[in-house]
């Protein structure tokens, strides 16, 4: 019998095996795609994100970031910054991400199984996925979770809830920035990360129904700035998640699987990593009643700040001030920024 079956082989899978492989766990990753796998996001990992993966010994290659600069769209050249207080994030392609864990997966020995978890069934002191026995499955399968569904831990978006996409596109040409620009407009936002020396990555949110180059339009200083090449455009959503629960018994979900707010604050993947090494320790330990507590934790401020801001910011009179009242009150500003890119540490 495996110690941990984990479902999911991107990011936050991959280093939920690294952790229970290092804590003496026998475990095998199941996931159905092959090769490096792409996703549309920010790809700006914060420190917090940066230091988890050092912990891991992976260093993905990518750009140094500084901070986060906040820019109106009708205020070119005005705009808030932050600088990382913990030390530089680091703007990664996901796909190079994504090799860097798998490298590391690999080195350790630890068999990847090339299906997806289509049944899961407790059975007390163990679980039975596809009908074979694991003392614990870790669900790390993303935003739309196949596992959080087979448990039925999926909660349905309200009538009339709000439903915002995430599109993104590289552009070929050198970064003109060491920061996450985060351009406002009345309807979405635009990040800008630099991820190589040639390249740039240009990711927009907003509502439903939007096209990429017709939230691009909202930013003309931005288009402006994009000489070079680009990529197929790529789009995920919609972003807001819920889950009844982050367990189930013998059953864990982490990052995106355990329940999303938005991606509008970029730390996603800093959270999901510090919830994968938080699960595995509940594991080691076969208390996987622990993880629900300790997983909130974790999320909490992100969470508080994410929904905040997400809130605020769907009434246009809002959007328009927000990047003036940033610029206006820097320290605040600053202090917001750096309580999400800071390293999450312990968690009792």
């Amino acid at each position: 019998m495996r110690d941990v079956v984990v479902a999911g082989g991107g990011p936050v899978g991959l280093a939920a095996a690294l952790h229970a492989h290092r804590a003496g766990l026998s475990v095998v990753v199941r996931e159905p795609r092959t090769g490096p796998i792409d996703k549309a996001c920010g790809e700006g990992l914060m420190p917090g994100a940066v230091a988890e993966l050092a912990g891991l010994g992976v260093h993905p290659h990518g750009r140094p970031l500084s901070g986060i600069h906040y820019l109106a769209a009708d205020a070119p050249g005005a705009g808030a910054t932050a600088r990382f207080a913990a030390g530089p994030g680091r703007g990664v392609r996901r796909t190079v991400l994504h090799d860097a864990l798998a490298a590391a997966v690999a080195e350790a020995g630890i068999p990847v199984e090339r299906r997806a978890v289509d049944d899961v069934r407790d059975a007390g002191d163990h679980v039975l996925v596809d009908g074979e026995p694991a003392r614990h499955l870790l669900a790390a399968d993303g935003l739309h979770s196949p596992v959080r569904r087979l448990l039925g831990l999926d909660v349905p978006a309200a009538k009339g809830a709000r439903r915002r996409f995430g599109q993104r596109c590289h552009v070929e040409q050198a970064p003109w920035t060491s920061y996450v620009e985060v351009h406002w407009s009345p309807r979405a936002e635009a990040y800008v990360t630099p991820v190589d020396d040639d390249l740039v990555g240009i990711a927009v949110l907003g509502d439903a129904g939007a096209r990429f180059d017709d939230l691009l339009d909202d930013f003309p200083a931005l288009a402006d700035r994009l000489t070079g090449p680009r990529s197929r455009v790529m789009g995920a959503g919609p972003l807001r998640q819920r889950a009844r629960s982050r367990s189930a018994g013998r059953v864990l979900l982490v990052g995106d699987a355990g329940g999303y707010v938005d991606a509008l604050t970029g730390e996603g993947i800093a959270l999901g990593l510090a919830q994968a090494r938080a699960a595995v320790a509940c594991l080691a330990s076969d208390r996987p009643d622990l993880y629900e507590r300790r997983a909130r934790r974790l999320a909490m401020r992100h969470e508080l700040l994410t929904r905040a801001l997400v809130r605020t910011t769907a009434h246009p009179a809002v959007r328009r001030r927000l990047v003036p009242a940033a610029t206006r009150f820097p320290g605040l500003f600053g202090a917001a920024v750096n309580q999400l890119a800071r390293p999450a540490g312990g968690v009792a």
